[in-house]
């Protein structure tokens, strides 16, 4: 009996704070219901930066070394026994959670909120899940999603992104011909600009403290009116912080001769007083959609809200999304949405990827949003 060949493959480790090691790994076949996809695209997030930075992730501090990455897309390479809509060779995107399918938020089609739930490249769960940023990755067959013809693997790896949009925008109920207002452009609020256009919004307006990006957002038709928030001191007292937020939404809707606020307002900082402001900028009967991820704990002028009837709705992630977010990434109607890619690097310079996005401009002084992985230079 002749020995079997191992194969090797390359994987980019978090061992602690700004520690990344390129790794070689054993390439183990891919189990029942599972297959094996060559990674050939991963978009880098905030949540995988604050892993590279502090070791952590809000409450998930890393336990053991593993792999980061969850934005990504690539080829099949080889499936497991049990596999029927997946071969070797069909390019697709990868969702990275992996749900217990038993529970009743499964069941009843809500498995973002599956408590069993777990994600690659997140610290939540022991042992962690590794993530995208190798060259294979072994992943179940269900949760791996095939490519439309004219979506490519950079376009596939915003999906995941994108589908945090998609599903806010569902619980939103967002429609043609409503009007949108978007605090904060990066990644996430440029794709939020974007979605609402596809959706046929009549009106699609942001917000930043980056006029830098602002430019960008409005320049490449993500929005069609910007506004950069003046930077001021933090304020001293609860009643001035309210008071603050208050006067620079009327300040907003002045700017964009909208006196009366937006159908649907997505706030993609996490940011307090942006979070304040969205209450103040929704119109009486609007919805304030909450997406970014900072403040823990934040005072609210829930009245402003509740005499208006203003809905404020959380989103966490995301579920049966995939399919949506790929259709809509490879029909053309996410105008522009390459750009939102600034800068490729190869997989073993992934340590530069994070100092880049870290930054937020590169050594020439260009403006840093998206920076997507790939398998070599």
């Amino acid at each position: 009996m002749s020995p079997v060949a191992v194969q090797y493959q390359r994987a980019i480790v978090l061992h602690g704070p700004k520690d990344l090691r390129l790794e070689e790994r054993v390439s183990w076949p891919p189990a029942h219901n599972h297959a094996q996809v060559a990674v050939q695209s991963t978009g880098l997030c905030g949540s995988d930066l604050h892993y590279y930075l502090d070791g952590r992730n809000g409450d998930f501090a890393l336990q053991a070394p593993f792999v980061l990455g969850h934005e990504a897309a690539g080829v099949v390479t080889a499936v497991g026994t049990g596999v029927k809509h997946l071969f070797p060779g069909q390019r697709v995107a990868i969702e990275a959670g992996i749900m217990c399918k038993a529970c009743n938020y499964c069941k009843a089609g809500r498995y973002n909120l599956c408590k069993d739930m777990r994600f690659a490249s997140s610290a939540k769960t022991f042992p962690h899940l590794d993530g995208t940023l190798q060259d294979r990755m072994n992943h179940p067959a269900h949760v791996i999603h095939p490519l439309p013809d004219h979506c490519s693997f950079e376009q596939a790896a915003l999906a995941e992104p994108l589908s945090v949009l998609i599903h806010a925008a569902r619980r939103a109920n967002l429609a043609a011909d409503q009007r949108v207002l978007v605090f904060g452009v990066g990644a996430i609020g440029i794709l939020a600009c974007a979605l609402a256009n596809a959706y046929g919004a009549s009106q699609v307006v942001a917000v930043d403290i980056n006029q830098a990006r602002l430019d960008f957002a409005k320049s490449n038709g993500f929005a069609s009116q910007i506004h950069c928030l003046p930077v001021a001191e933090k304020a001293k007292t609860t009643d001035e912080q309210l008071r603050r937020a208050k006067d620079n939404a009327s300040a907003t809707l002045s700017k964009f001769n909208e006196p009366e606020g937006f159908d649907v307002v997505f706030e993609c900082t996490g940011a307090e007083p942006c979070i304040q402001m969205s209450i103040h900028t929704a119109v009486a009967g609007g919805k304030v959609m909450l997406i970014g991820m900072g403040s823990r704990n934040v005072m609210l002028p829930l009245s402003a809200a509740a005499l208006r009837e203003v809905d404020i709705h959380g989103s966490f992630r995301y579920a049966n999304t995939y399919p949506e977010a790929l259709k809509l990434l490879g029909s053309g109607k996410l105008r522009n949405i390459e750009k939102l890619i600034t800068h490729r690097v190869p997989l073993e310079d992934t340590a530069r990827a994070f100092e880049l996005l870290a930054r937020g401009k590169d050594e020439d002084g260009n403006m840093v949003i998206k920076v997507v992985i790939g398998p070599s230079s």
